[in-house]
């Protein structure tokens, strides 16, 4: 997320039409120049996800700005949840952009989700798997946030997009990574390594694989200790995710920009920015020395030889 204080007093329409702008050098507005204006980021992570890593003063972390407490669901969630007993339920979405799967992968994840004692809420609208258990429910749309804060869920299997991993850090819900594209991967890259996710492949998983992930972040008291530790860490905040990215907002509106958070990197020329001419000047200086230095060995050179043949011939 980037918010840019020369953007705020254009109307939508100026700044949809901003890419077509013509720059001084008679070219379009590239993306990356219009990014690099921006006198101030909202980073959508936070050190709960993210790994320790040296940054400008104008970036500020807002992860799980859209996280919030869970709302009671609805009477035929409640009554699948209440239903599962001892055992509670797993929440299973791939995301809104994927909304079904080739029959033979539904088909290996709806025989694996058979074979589990927990409840299944699974947000897919593709033709029903044939190997579907009955204690697996699809839904087009589920409210993922109030699943994952329901006390009787247990676990979340999820493709690893920002909003969704989120939500189970807010709500301490271990995971299991199903990743697609993009950013996925990385993401459940992290939360696997910060003990809180299980991987998947789901191009070489077979049924197996995903009842042994489901239960290992179930059966093993420390997926879901992890996850109650990163909670913590992202609840542990001076101030909530959504109050700071507003603070900063308008911080940059009141101030008339933030320019003295911005660096001046962002105001070099690609060349200069990689030193590029700094290199080419110090290259050029070393050809120099090397040609005065050759230059000055082959002078002595010839003014050494007549010596030696004037000595040997005496």
């Amino acid at each position: 997320m980037v918010f840019s204080y020369s953007n705020v007093n254009q109307s939508l329409e100026k700044f949809s039409s901003t890419r077509y702008r013509k720059t001084s050098a008679g070219r379009p507005t590239t993306l990356c120049e219009i990014m690099g204006k921006a006198e101030i980021w909202l980073i959508r992570t936070y050190w709960d996800f993210e790994y320790p890593r040296p940054l400008l003063p104008n970036f500020e972390f807002v992860g799980g700005l859209h996280c919030k407490p869970a709302k009671p669901l609805s009477e035929d969630l409640e009554k699948i949840a209440e239903s599962s007993g001892e055992h509670g339920i797993v929440v299973f979405s791939l995301g809104s952009l994927v909304k079904n799967l080739t029959d033979e992968r539904s088909n290996v994840i709806a025989s694996a989700l058979s074979q589990l004692p927990q409840k299944v809420i699974w947000r897919y609208s593709g033709n029903r798997p044939v190997t579907l258990g009955e204690n697996t429910v699809l839904y087009d749309w589920i409210p993922q946030n109030d699943l994952l804060g329901h006390p009787k869920t247990k676990a979340f299997i999820t493709h690893g997009g920002t909003n969704g991993i989120y939500e189970a850090i807010y709500h301490g819900v271990p995971m299991v990574g199903i990743p697609l594209f993009a950013d996925q991967p990385d993401n459940i890259i992290h939360m696997k390594n910060k003990g809180m996710a299980v991987m998947l492949d789901i191009n070489k998983m077979q049924s197996q694989d995903l009842v042994d992930a489901v239960n290992t972040v179930i059966n093993n008291p420390s997926y879901k200790e992890n996850a109650m530790r990163i909670s913590q860490i992202h609840h542990d905040q001076p101030l909530k995710p959504l109050d700071r990215a507003v603070f900063w907002i308008e911080f940059v509106m009141r101030h008339k920009g933030a320019k003295h958070l911005r660096p001046a990197s962002h105001e070099l020329a690609w060349y200069q920015y990689h030193l590029l001419d700094v290199i080419g000047f110090l290259l050029v200086c070393l050809f120099v020395m090397l040609y005065i230095t050759m230059k000055i060995f082959f002078f002595c050179c010839r003014k050494c030889r007549p010596a030696r043949r004037k000595q040997k011939k005496h």
